[in-house]
């Protein structure tokens, strides 16, 4: 493992924000059957090892609430129909960001390039004001189209479905385009990853 992997290891609420936090409490109101939270631990632990199995990028969906720039990290995100053309992105119901994409009406899927680990990092966490020093300019739709990014997608909300502790958020693509960015940011087994070297960012 490389010195500085704990600076690049995703946060513990970045994983749970994409991978969920799964709760199998099948207690009765007496108490728990013997067995049944080490079950329960068991099934939540194969959930997350399988689909952590599935390489994806990593994005910021932005958008824009009573004037000021809102945005969330999301890994969650996928084409959905050329005709027409739709995308999808997937919030947990305890995202604080969603609400006021839900009100506006409109986001931009940024896809991160390789060296934007900080960024994903930094929409993920809590409680801090995630555009300080993030530099952008405003997409047809007026969300945030951030600087550096490998491409985005322009959208409308065009329907939203509840799925579990998630909302699947479809969007109707509005506007989209490239950038100079050559690498995507992946998410691999729990951890960033990059393409060119086929080795892990954190080690």
């Amino acid at each position: 493992m490389s010195s500085d992997a704990r600076e690049s290891w995703p946060s513990q609420e970045l994983i749970d924000s994409w991978l969920g936090q799964f709760d199998f409490d099948l207690r009765e109101p007496t108490g728990p059957a013997v067995g049944e939270d080490a079950d329960a631990e068991e099934s939540s632990r194969k959930f997350r090892d399988v689909l952590g199995r599935f390489c994806t990028g990593v994005t910021v969906v932005t958008s824009m609430s009573s004037g000021r720039p809102v945005g969330m990290t999301c890994q969650s995100f996928s084409s959905v129909s050329l005709d027409p053309p739709l995308v999808l992105f997937c919030p947990a119901k305890s995202s604080r960001a969603w609400p006021q994409i839900q009100r506006a009406g409109f986001f931009c899927v940024n896809l991160l390039s390789h060296d934007q680990l900080d960024l994903s990092n930094g929409f993920a966490a809590k409680g801090t004001d995630k555009f300080a020093g993030v530099s952008w300019r405003p997409s047809a739709t007026g969300a945030p189209l951030l600087d550096g990014v490998l491409g985005w997608v322009d959208c409308t909300i065009y329907a939203v479905h509840e799925a579990g502790d998630h909302y699947v958020v479809i969007g109707r693509v509005m506007d989209l385009g490239v950038e100079d960015a050559p690498h995507p940011l992946l998410f691999y087994r729990g951890r960033y990853a990059r393409t060119e070297a086929e080795q892990d960012i954190a080690g």
